[in-house]
């Protein structure tokens, strides 16, 4: 039988949901905002890192090895085959966690090999979008750690998380500008295999 917790405990529950970045909505088993976390391989220009920027505003948790991720959740890894689609939406909401590699382009595939051996993430990769920051800019899919997770974030309707994430950065509103049609396709489509078909008419190889 289902017992209410006294109103003391009820309120430490909430805060420790708050430290671990889920915020509930209330009498709903559904979360506003998606627990974000980067894997930090420090193998970056510190002045151009936009990981460590989110981290010291307190949008993302930071680890330095895979061993201290989340355990439910979704691994951003270009390397799957699956794309995000509506049908990840359930365990975003649920709780699960949107966790981001930050490391070099050039080191990224051995990076991935190691982790995914270690997680039991769901490997997730993003539609082919246009960077915007200066690193990458125009390189199809080469996103920063910032647009990879605010992409993400808006796939899975969590617009205005996203929001959050760009507005702290300088190319936040021209990734939003190069990216709105195919970004507002995305967060529409039907399923996985509707994202997978909206890609290749924006994106044609």
């Amino acid at each position: 039988m289902f017992s209410p917790l006294p109103i003391g405990e009820l309120g430490k529950k909430q805060d420790v949901l708050g430290f671990l970045g889920l915020v509930l909505v209330q009498g709903e088993n559904k979360v506003l905002e998606v627990p974000l976390h980067v894997i930090h391989l420090d193998q970056d220009d510190p002045r151009k890192c936009t990981a460590r920027k989110l981290h010291s505003m307190g949008l993302v948790q930071m680890h330095d090895s895979s061993f201290a991720s989340p355990r439910r959740g979704f691994l951003l890894d270009p390397q799957t085959d699956v794309v995000f689609g509506p049908e990840d939406r359930t365990l975003a909401k649920m709780g699960g966690s949107l966790v981001v590699l930050d490391c070099s382009w050039k080191k990224i595939d051995h990076a991935l090999l190691e982790i995914k051996g270690r997680t039991k993430l769901q490997s997730r990769k993003l539609p082919k979008l246009l960077p915007a920051n200066s690193v990458s800019w125009g390189k199809i899919g080469r996103l920063s750690s910032a647009e990879a997770l605010a992409a993400s974030l808006s796939i899975l309707g969590f617009e205005e998380q996203a929001m959050k994430v760009l507005e702290k950065f300088q190319f936040g509103e021209e990734f939003l500008n190069l990216n709105k049609e195919p970004l507002l396709a995305y967060s529409q489509a039907g399923s996985r295999e509707d994202v997978e078909i909206i890609e290749g008419q924006f994106f044609d190889d």
